[in-house]
């Protein structure tokens, strides 16, 4: 074997494959990686001369895997992961993450969390740069298996490859239509208040929405399926309108209780009505140490969000 010989394909060239994979066209591509188009198609078509197959299937509106390329998409993945972890834990002293995270987020921490986390973590280590993804859980450990996120802060799993660390609970908070009875004071709602009431979540892949499902069981009542999506926007819109009584998880509903004050919440009393949140990496993982100490991070996080509300609202 001649060790003198470049290896191939190269960092660049994995990168770059993968990039158009995933934007479906070259010019994106090059945008999202800021380099030049005639220099990533170069690269990209060296790579396929050198391994002999062809990648992609090039029109003249799409660029589209081709069955070859899907096989390797995974493994292009796979490799480009364990390079950036060669690289982090070789420049170990460099900073947490080797300053560079990609972190995938359920939608509401995306918006009611990751602000706050990372005015903090900027603080506390100025050269890390985020890249945020938004999505379910089920959604995010996928990416996080297959290597195009780092960590995912999402609820619980059982899966083997993942370890885990609790972050924190989120109470369930309860909304509806303002002339809603339910609503006259602002004590914590038992769920016997919420029989025959028809309940409002997200879409079943979202862990909450399996949550509201036993909510609903106990309290007599049912879910409602108008509503298919992953806004909570949407689901405290309908509400609102009347169509049923919305479970919200705490990061949402208490911001925008704040944000609103025309906006009324009341906590749901039961054991049930929770929203456990957690911090995942792919077992075996380099970057554990930097996980954990990432971990100490969000939960400081949380108690700053917690202490800086209202004393109503805790």
């Amino acid at each position: 074997m001649n060790y003198s010989d470049p290896a191939r394909p190269s960092f660049r060239q994995l990168q770059y494959f993968v990039a158009v994979a995933e934007t479906g066209a070259f010019g994106r591509a090059a945008e999202a990686l800021a380099v030049s188009q005639p220099s990533l198609s170069s690269q990209v078509s060296s790579m396929e001369d050198e391994l002999g197959v062809k990648l992609f299937e090039r029109t003249s509106r799409k660029v589209r895997l081709t069955s070859q390329g899907e096989k390797l998409l995974p493994k292009a993945r796979t490799l480009l992961h364990e390079l950036r972890e060669f690289r982090a834990v070789a420049r170990g002293t460099v900073g947490l993450f080797a300053d560079r995270l990609s972190i995938g987020v359920l939608p509401s921490v995306g918006a009611y969390f990751m602000p706050i986390a990372n005015r903090r973590l900027h603080r506390l280590h100025p050269d890390l740069r985020l890249a945020v993804q938004e999505g379910a859980t089920i959604e995010l450990l996928d990416k996080l298996k297959a290597g195009r996120v780092d960590v995912v802060i999402g609820t619980q799993t059982q899966e083997p490859d993942v370890e885990s660390v609790p972050l924190f609970t989120e109470t369930l908070w309860a909304c509806a239509a303002p002339d809603d009875p339910l609503f006259a004071t602002q004590e914590p709602v038992l769920l016997s208040a919420l029989a025959g009431k028809p309940l409002l979540s997200l879409s079943p892949e979202f862990r909450l929405a399996r949550i509201v499902e036993t909510l609903a069981q106990k309290a007599g009542t049912f879910v409602s399926r108008d509503y298919e999506g992953g806004s909570l926007d949407a689901v405290r819109q309908m509400a609102v309108m009347g169509a049923g009584v919305a479970v919200l998880p705490s990061l949402y509903a208490l911001a925008e209780a704040v944000r609103d004050p025309e906006f009324v919440v009341r906590r749901i009393d039961d054991p049930d009505a929770v929203h456990d949140i957690l911090l995942h990496w792919r077992r075996g993982s380099s970057i554990k140490a930097d996980c954990l100490a990432l971990a100490e991070h969000l939960i400081a996080v949380k108690r700053e969000i917690r202490d800086a509300r209202d004393a109503q609202f805790r």
